[in-house]
C-alpha cells in the first residue's frame, strides 16, 4: 500500500494547529491506560489499520497486557475491564457513531456514574482527536508502522 499524499507536507499551518490540538488533549483527567484502550477501540471502529497498529503498539510500550488488547473489540462480553473502563469504551463508541439524536440520557447517565464531569469532558475532546486521526490516515492510506521509529514505536517488539 502506498500513501495518497503526505497531508503533513501539503497542509502544514493546518498540522501545525492540529497538533497543537492533539498535544492539548494529552493533559487529560482521565488515565492513559483508558485513553489507550479507547484509542484502540475508535481505531477499529473506524476501519483504520494505521491507527490501530499504533495504538496497539502505544498501549503495549505503556504496559497494557496483549490479552486486553485483543478484548477490546468484545469489551462488552469481557471480564478483563474495569466498570470505569467500561464507562469509557461506552463513551468513546456513542460519541464516535453518534446515533441520528445525539447521546441517549441513558447513556450519558449510565457513564457519568464512572466519570466526573471533567472526566467526561476530557474524554471527550480526546475522543475527537483520535476519530480526527482516524480520519485523515484512513482518507490518504497511511502505512502501518511506516512512523514506528520516528514514534518510537518499534520498542513494541511487534512485527
Amino acid at each position: 500500500m502506498t500513501q495518497r499524499i503526505n497531508f503533513a507536507k501539503e497542509s502544514p499551518n493546518l498540522m501545525k494547529k492540529f497538533m497543537e490540538f492533539v498535544t492539548a488533549t494529552k493533559e487529560n483527567s482521565v488515565e492513559e491506560s483508558i485513553r489507550n484502550l479507547v484509542n484502540v477501540r475508535i481505531a477499529q471502529l473506524n476501519n483504520c489499520t494505521y491507527c490501530l497498529d499504533m495504538h496497539i503498539k502505544q498501549a503495549k510500550i505503556q504496559g497494557e497486557r496483549e490479552l486486553r488488547l485483543y478484548h477490546v473489540a468484545s469489551w462488552r462480553e469481557s471480564t478483563l475491564f474495569a466498570p470505569r473502563e467500561r464507562a469509557a469504551l461506552a463513551w468513546a463508541e456513542i460519541v464516535t457513531k453518534l446515533p441520528d439524536l445525539g447521546v441517549p440520557d441513558e447513556i450519558y447517565e449510565r457513564v457519568r456514574s464512572h466519570l466526573s464531569e471533567k472526566e467526561i469532558s476530557d474524554l471527550t475532546f480526546a475522543v475527537m482527536s483520535a476519530n480526527a486521526w482516524t480520519r485523515v490516515n484512513a482518507a490518504f492510506k497511511s502505512v502501518p508502522g511506516s512512523s514506528d521509529a520516528m514514534l518510537g514505536l518499534d520498542k513494541a517488539d511487534l512485527k
